[in-house]
C-alpha cells in the first residue's frame, strides 16, 4: 500500500514534482507543471512499485492525483 504521504515524496523523488497533500484532490489540469507526459512517466513508476499493471481505462479517467493513487493500491 501506497499512503498519502509516500506518495507525495514519489512524485517529489521520481517526477520532481513538488505538491503538497491539498494537491492530491486538486484536478490534474490545475496543478502546476502537471501535463501527460507525467502521467506516463508515473504510470511506469507505480507499476514498477506495485508489480502489476494498472487499469488504462480507469488511469486516462482519473481527474486527481488521489484518483491515480488509489487506483495503485486497489487489491494491493
Amino acid at each position: 500500500m501506497i499512503t498519502q504521504a509516500e506518495f507525495l515524496v514519489l512524485l517529489d523523488d521520481e517526477l520532481g514534482l513538488d505538491y503538497a497533500p491539498a494537491d492530491l484532490d486538486r484536478d490534474v489540469d490545475e496543478l502546476p507543471g502537471w501535463d501527460s507526459v507525467y502521467l506516463w512517466r508515473l504510470l511506469t513508476v507505480l507499476e514498477t512499485r506495485t508489480g502489476r499493471p494498472l487499469p488504462f481505462d480507469e488511469l486516462l479517467t482519473t481527474r486527481t492525483l488521489e484518483g491515480l493513487r488509489r487506483l495503485a493500491v486497489a487489491d494491493a
